[in-house]
């Protein structure tokens, strides 16, 4: 299992050295791309495995609850693993968040960029809905 992880964060990298223009080539004609239409983040390896992680748990969570479903589980029982992964994408969500802020947020605004502080903002509200 480690080995595969490995393999997958080194898929990754690869992919990420290719750079935007897999992504930005998909945009072109769309209002609104002018270049900039994308945005990457390159994350250190413990952050980027934990991450993949905590999605490949949920992951197993949602096809659980599909398997609940087919086969007619009692919907309390049902919701009560909804519940469980709503918890896992909320602590996801922190997770990403703190990382988010710690770094992109940080250097943005050194780089004189205050509108990473408005962007911040507005994402925190949506996440708290």
């Amino acid at each position: 299992m480690e080995n595969d992880e490995t393999m997958k964060i080194e898929m990754l990298r690869t992919a990420e050295d290719i750079g935007c223009e897999a992504c930005c080539d998909k945009v072109e004609g769309v209002a609104g791309a002018d270049g900039d239409c994308c945005r990457h983040k390159h994350r250190q390896d413990t952050e980027l495995k934990g991450l993949l992680n905590r999605l490949n748990r949920i992951e197993g969570q949602v096809r659980g609850v599909r398997t609940m479903v087919e086969e007619e589980r009692y919907c309390v029982d049902i919701l009560t693993q909804v519940m469980a992964i709503q918890a896992a994408l909320n602590s996801f969500n922190k997770v990403l968040l703190s990382n988010h802020i710690k770094t992109c947020v940080v250097q943005d605004i050194q780089a004189g960029k205050e509108e990473s502080v408005e962007e911040l903002c507005k994402t925190i509200q949506k996440l708290m809905k």
